[in-house]
């Protein structure tokens, strides 16, 4: 367990100093609350090994990328000590040690200069737009205002989690079609360019014509050997080519629409959409960022180029005077059940609530579109495997097979 070195003040102004293990700086500020204690300083002990334990003197840590594990660390573990009453400052200075990730640390340390050279914690956020979101800025200013600070900070590592939980199933549900599929590529290019023509010089040796799906296979296996270079300069090609459209605006829409209408995965893009349209929509206004603005981060924040243009059409409608539950309907891609409930959460006043329900509904429907495509494509997998490998070796054997009969 790491171990901390603390500065304290008893009830009667005096220095208390020692050194305490704990589970983490967030439980042993929550302890000297309870226990009466002003918090002057607190330092993790540099030799201390654990979770959230600095680098070693002399030791050397490349920095790496800093993933949405490192910002939900971050916002708790500030949450925590906020509300335990530590300065922003100070708290800043503890997370600069604690975080594990040596990019963090120093955008932390970052952070804290800034906060003490007179910036606000947003504003001092918005200098490091590559590693903070609009939303997390604007929810932090957002936050500011109010006063509510460490509840923001709460809510955002909580949105974080669960966004990050609904982009792993929907990675899971990408990667494993992914990967069976390019095996079962390899295992069909591997018989066609080693296999199959290992059979070939062993008829070629037959006085005997051969049945037809051998020709076939030996053609087949005969164009791939022959043009190999080719056809993966073509693939090549065409991921470039494709890649340079999809840069482009028109290009972006057009594959982002082809994404929400393709059969079998569209659906599962359409949920994710809209579960995270209600879910970021729900956590800016709960926090209070006004309704224009925050679909104006919700729009940014999408992710699908035809989704953040149909949220740009509500923010037109909003401006003009209309209600959000309205321009939705006219979408095909949000459900009429999602557009009804936000319709009565704007007449009962409780939108964030409905929209917090719709994100949970929808993010239930993503496990299943999940658990529905691993349990369809499986089979379909098999079946590819099947038919290829098995023609194969039929179409291999066959030649061998009329030999033994004509002997016999």
């Amino acid at each position: 367990m790491p171990k901390f070195e603390y500065l304290v003040k008893d009830s009667q102004g005096r220095d208390v100093k020692g050194i305490q293990e704990a589970q983490d700086a967030g439980s042993l500020i929550a302890d000297f609350h309870k226990r009466g204690f002003v918090i002057v300083q607190i330092n993790q002990l540099k030799e201390t090994a654990g979770l959230f334990s600095v680098k070693r003197e002399g030791s050397k840590k490349r920095g790496r990328k800093i993933k949405l594990e490192d910002m939900v660390v971050f916002s708790r573990q500030l949450a925590t000590m906020i509300n335990a009453g530590v300065p922003l400052v100070q708290s800043l200075d503890i997370l600069g040690e604690q975080m594990d990730n040596p990019s963090f640390q120093e955008v932390a340390r970052k952070l804290k200069s800034s906060v003490e050279g007179g910036k606000s914690f947003s504003e001092s956020l918005d200098e490091h737009k590559k590693v903070f979101s609009t939303l997390f800025i604007n929810m932090v200013r957002a936050g500011e205002s109010s006063g509510k600070l460490d509840e923001i900070l709460d809510r955002l590592s909580a949105y974080m989690e669960k966004t990050n939980a609904l982009i792993n199933k929907v990675r899971s549900a990408m990667i494993y079609p992914a990967v069976v599929t390019s095996v079962a590529l390899i295992i069909t290019y591997a018989m066609f360019t080693f296999v199959i023509p290992k059979f070939a010089e062993i008829f070629s040796t037959l006085d005997a014509k051969l049945p037809l799906p051998t020709q076939i296979a030996i053609s087949a296996s005969y164009f791939v050997r022959k043009n190999s270079l080719f056809i993966l300069g073509s693939i090549a090609l065409i991921v470039f080519f494709l890649r340079t459209i999809v840069r482009t605006r028109n290009g972006r829409l057009w594959f982002d629409r082809t994404l929400l209408t393709l059969p079998v995965v569209g659906p599962l893009f359409v949920k994710v959409a809209v579960s995270k349209f209600s879910r970021t929509l729900a956590t800016l206004v709960k926090s209070g960022v006004p309704i224009l603005t925050a679909l104006e981060i919700v729009s940014k924040t999408a992710g699908n180029l035809q989704i953040e243009i149909v949220i740009d059409q509500l923010r037109t409608s909003i401006k003009e005077g209309g209600g959000i539950a309205g321009p939705l309907s006219k979408s095909k891609y949000f459900p009429p059940m999602v557009t009804r409930m936000i319709a009565v959460g704007e007449e009962t006043g409780e939108m964030e609530q409905m929209l917090g329900k719709i994100a949970d509904f929808y993010d239930q429907q993503v496990d299943n579109a999940v658990q529905g495509i691993t349990s369809l494509i499986e089979p379909m997998i098999i079946v590819f495997l099947g038919v290829v490998i098995g023609g194969i070796v039929i179409a291999m054997f066959l030649p061998i097979l009329t030999i033994t009969q004509a002997i016999k």
